[in-house]
């Protein structure tokens, strides 16, 4: 297509936007039809079911995420299989325990190296934002995990006595807080998860009879909000071996939103992948189904749904092969970059590179910052 010639007005806009780029770096203002479609990176939320429920294979990455629900609906391990999955990418995360909960065993069950797990346990709300958005400056985390919202108590509250009136104040800090950590997450590409918890609406009649703690910000910075619910317990005989879960996504500005999934979760394993790849197999019509039989490829796998789930636990390379294809299936497009846990090296020659700099343009702000666990 021929370019079009440029005129007084263009002229004046590019001085406009040099300008601009001295003193805000590179790409500060940029024309959209110039610039190629960028595909949403994402990375497993640890669920294949949520993950072709969210539209883009798993959870974006540079973005915040509420998970919330009752109590003990799963909630945190949703959190602890993501933070397992983006470690498998070679990412480094880190788990603020705000509620001082966080059980390491269950944690290693689910599959996270804590060796490399990153966590805190701060005294009060700002003292936990304050960290998080440390961490995301620093470039070098890839997912942070809050536990939780309603845990973040502000620092007057506790500083104050039992009975004062705190009009408000949970919701101003976490307004404050998001309004300034909302863009870092955006340019360090690092993925923050809140963990939330639902309390009654006093008073009200009309409408939704439950809400979250900590104001409405949250809510608006949010680009996936979960709601999950244990909707059974799973008992052998008389013994609860696990719970059947459904999330529902409430909010999705990635991918249209209102889809939901149902889940089981195995006390002290987690989700069960097995079950889920069977389901899904089943309905992508990778795995063929015919009355109770199921086939893969031709291959007639067993009879009925545990028979199936057997199959696959004794044998690890058919497994393998029917989650790849799932996962080619719901994400065909993978990511180009991937996560790092290498800091890049310094150039060897410190006098030429001080030289370059010198002999460079010099900006009032200096270019845009790579996170080190994100390679080109």
């Amino acid at each position: 297509m021929k370019a079009k010639p440029e005129t007084k007005q263009d002229s004046k806009l590019n001085k406009t936007i040099a300008n601009l780029e001295k003193t805000y770096g590179p790409n500060v203002v940029i024309r959209l039809g110039e610039q190629p479609h960028m595909a949403v990176e994402s990375f497993s939320s640890g669920s294949i079911l949520l993950d072709n429920a969210l539209g883009v294979g798993g959870f974006p990455r540079g973005r915040i995420i509420e998970i919330y629900g009752p109590e003990s609906s799963g909630k945190t391990t949703l959190s602890l299989h993501a933070i397992a999955e983006m470690q498998k990418k070679g990412g480094l995360c880190a788990f603020i325990d705000a509620e001082h909960a966080l059980d390491i065993e269950y944690a290693k069950g689910i599959g996270i190296n804590t060796d490399d797990l990153y966590v805190a346990q701060p005294e009060n709300g700002e003292q936990a934002l304050e960290i998080a958005d440390s961490l995301i400056n620093s470039g070098d985390i890839a997912l942070i995990v809050i536990d939780s919202v309603a845990a973040l108590v502000p620092r007057a509250e506790i500083e104050g006595d039992m009975g004062d009136p705190q009009m408000a104040l949970q919701a101003r800090l976490m307004s404050q807080a998001l309004r300034k950590i909302t863009g870092s997450v955006s340019k360090s590409k690092t993925t923050l998860i809140f963990i939330n918890q639902l309390r009654m609406k006093v008073g009200s009649f009309y409408g939704p009879q439950e809400t979250t703690t900590g104001g409405n910000a949250l809510k608006f910075y949010s680009t996936i909000r979960l709601d999950v619910r244990k909707i059974e317990t799973l008992k052998k005989g008389d013994t609860p071996y696990g719970n059947k879960l459904r999330v529902r996504i409430v909010k999705n500005k990635v991918a249209p939103p209102f889809k939901s999934i149902e889940t089981t979760l195995i006390f002290g394993k987690g989700i069960s992948r097995i079950h889920e790849i069977i389901e899904l197999g089943v309905h992508l019509e990778i795995i063929k189904k015919s009355g109770s039989w199921f086939s893969y490829n031709d291959k007639r796998l067993a009879q009925g749904v545990e028979n199936v789930r057997s199959e696959l636990e004794a044998d690890t390379s058919l497994y393998d092969a029917i989650f790849n294809d799932i996962q080619a299936k719901i994400n065909p497009k993978p990511p180009t970059t991937s996560a790092s846990t290498k800091t890049p090296a310094p150039p060897k020659n410190t006098k030429s590179a001080q030289t370059n700099t010198d002999t460079a343009t010099k900006s009032t702000k200096p270019a845009e910052h790579k996170p080190s666990w994100l390679k080109e």
